[in-house]
């Protein structure tokens, strides 16, 4: 007991507001995206996509044509991540830039027929993310934790 009350002790000298980096939102986020990472990278690997890139092709095949611009606020991606994206899905054959005919400024992106065949083989597996992901908790308690992370991001 004496060993725990001087580690106690010692830490309220380094730390007089006893703070822990445990409890901490950001840190329990931080570690729940890091999960939900491996198990993507698990049940996605052999599409060899990222995360990001999923959601932009997702994204893509929900919405149709739409400017690159959009496509990042569509998916939560700031313009250079949105960027980064969308060239390496046009590298790899899924997007097709083109320009608006009413606004040359505005950088058109659509699913090519490589990338409709992709993101229909993706979707048909990427909820198992979801489902592992949420493996530990009940229906209920998924519904609640989705419900307030959505609140927290909104």
């Amino acid at each position: 007991m004496a060993a725990a009350n001087e580690t106690a002790a010692q830490r309220s000298r380094h730390d007089p507001a006893g703070y822990r980096l445990e409890p901490q939102i950001g840190y329990v986020l931080r570690r729940a995206h890091q999960r939900a990472t491996q198990i993507f990278n698990s049940v996605m690997g052999e599409f060899k996509v990222t995360p990001t890139q999923f959601a932009a092709l997702a994204k893509l095949d929900d919405v149709g044509r739409v400017s690159q611009n959009e496509l990042g606020r569509l998916t939560a991606m700031d313009p250079a991540t949105i960027w980064g994206v969308v060239s390496r899905l046009l590298k790899q054959g899924y997007v097709v830039q083109s320009t608006d005919p009413n606004d040359a400024r505005l950088v058109m992106l659509e699913l090519t027929e490589t990338g409709r065949e992709a993101i229909d083989r993706m979707k048909a597996v990427a909820a198992e993310v979801s489902r592992e992901t949420l493996a530990p908790l009940t229906e209920e308690e998924s519904r609640k934790l989705l419900d307030l992370l959505s609140r927290i991001g909104s």
